[in-house]
């Protein structure tokens, strides 16, 4: 069979992605509502700024606003994982940063499996943020042993999609047919299944361990526990959430409101408590799935993000304060951090993507270098330069909501160290650094665009 005849990658993520919604709005209604919460705050928000109405349009990003959507699950092996990594490839997706979750008290280290290249992600920008269980930090070895037997007992696949991996590696490809048969039997291992497969007393005992242990090992595979829906104004999606009969968490993660949003701002609502049935015929009941919204903005250079941290450290003890009071402080402290995009571009404080506006005419001057030419095209409207999206997560925030929706008060051991080389070893390859990532988007932008108006180039900008 030729690639020809193949289903693009991004095809199937998109289908994958439609169909986990409507698995999830299915399973959990309030999802629904939330999704209608966020095209309201949308369309207002773009009907009252048509300058980023324009901006956005420019930057091709409108179309993916409204399916965009970012999901999140737990397994409990390695083998797993290394399944996983196997299946979220047949979507063109591979693993971006490493996430050291330990530190805030939740036993996972995760990574975010996406789409990396920008034709991809205007295509379907869909992302799952994928933790691995680390049963190292729990104590009790006995309880540790027990957790690693039960986990041993399941397969969270199907062997038809196992069988279309493979395929899928055998061949370079899925023909259409199979790559609707893959997105039904993959959209399985996601499933929420209300039956446990543990006792009362087992699922008791790892839940006083930590509630995400129990979450993780007790079920039949790692359900999806949110999905989240991309708002351009989280602050007026928090304050509407009530109006919708929506409870949402009391403080919005991330960095404060700002005219040019960088990185990502996260609110949820509470998990829900479910009735579970547990063998022997036992029922009772389970805090795990929940819903989220977020905001993104621009992607941060090394420089921008040790800034970011640095701000965001000194207003952590506000952070037991409401919302608004939250907010004010560390719009305060923040003030430091600039927000015009023209200033974040020139102290490369932020990562942007260049696209020549034309062609190249007789009258374009010859530069004295790279740098220069760009500067001097921006400043003669040849180029423009787009904010770059920030595609991954925080962990802080990553942290916050996990723990929002467990309860408050969860011990964990903060002192665990992190080890991208064991997440790596289950992934079966190195996780991509996301700088590396946004940094070659940039240069790659920038080589396109001096290489329309200027011709080839010999250096890199």
């Amino acid at each position: 069979m030729s690639a020809d005849s193949f289903v693009s990658a991004a095809s199937i993520r998109d289908r994958f992605a439609s169909a986990m919604s409507r698995m999830y709005q299915d399973e959990v209604p309030q999802y629904g509502t939330l999704l209608a919460l966020v095209a309201d705050i949308n369309a207002r928000t773009l009907a009252d700024d048509p300058a980023l109405a324009k901006r956005m349009a420019a930057a091709n990003e409108l179309d993916r606003l409204s399916v965009e959507r970012h999901g999140a699950i737990r397994v409990g092996t390695p083998a797993e994982l290394s399944v996983l990594t196997r299946l979220f490839a047949v979507m063109g997706m591979a693993p971006v940063g490493y996430y050291d979750l330990a530190a805030a008290g939740v036993p996972v280290h995760s990574t975010a499996f996406r789409p990396v290249n920008t034709e991809a992600l205007s295509i379907n920008p869909f992302r799952l943020f994928t933790s691995l269980l680390r049963l190292d930090l729990i104590g009790d070895a006995d309880l540790r042993e027990r957790a690693a037997d039960i986990l041993a007992q399941r397969d969270i696949f199907t062997p038809r999609v196992r069988e279309l991996i493979a395929r899928f590696e055998i061949d370079g490809g899925l023909a259409e047919a199979e790559a609707d048969e893959f997105v039904t039997e993959a959209i399985e291992t996601f499933r929420w299944h209300e039956n446990a497969t543990v006792d009362y007393a087992t699922y008791e005992a790892l839940a006083a361990e930590h509630r995400l242990i129990a979450d993780v090992v007790c079920f039949r595979g790692p359900h999806i526990n949110h999905l989240t829906p991309r708002t351009l104004d989280i602050d007026a999606a928090q304050a509407a959430m009530p109006e919708y009969g929506i409870t949402p968490k009391a403080i919005i993660e991330g960095p404060p409101q700002r005219a040019v949003p960088i990185l990502l701002r996260q609110t949820s609502f509470k998990a829900l408590e479910e009735s579970i049935r547990f063998a022997g015929d036992t029922e009772g009941r389970h805090t795990a799935r929940f819903g989220e919204i977020e905001q993104r903005g621009v992607a941060l250079t090394p420089d921008g993000r040790a800034l970011y941290d640095r701000l965001l450290a000194a207003a952590q003890t506000y952070k037991s304060s409401s919302n608004a009071d939250y907010q004010a402080a560390l719009a305060g402290i923040f003030e430091e951090f600039p927000d015009d995009l023209e200033t974040l571009r020139r102290r490369e404080l932020a990562y942007f993507r260049y696209e020549a506006v034309g062609e190249a005419t007789s009258d374009t001057a010859a530069p004295t270098d790279d740098h220069s030419a760009l500067e001097a095209l921006l400043a003669a409207g040849r180029i423009k330069a787009h904010p770059i999206v920030y595609e991954d997560f925080l962990p802080v925030s990553a942290a916050g909501i996990f723990q929002s929706n467990l309860g408050n008060g969860e011990a964990g051991n903060g002192a665990a160290a992190a080890s991208q080389a064991a997440l790596e070893e289950a992934l079966g390859r190195p996780v991509i650094d996301p700088f590396a990532l946004y940094a070659e988007i940039e240069a790659e932008s920038k080589r396109i665009a001096l290489d329309t108006l200027l011709g080839p180039r010999a250096t890199a900008v």
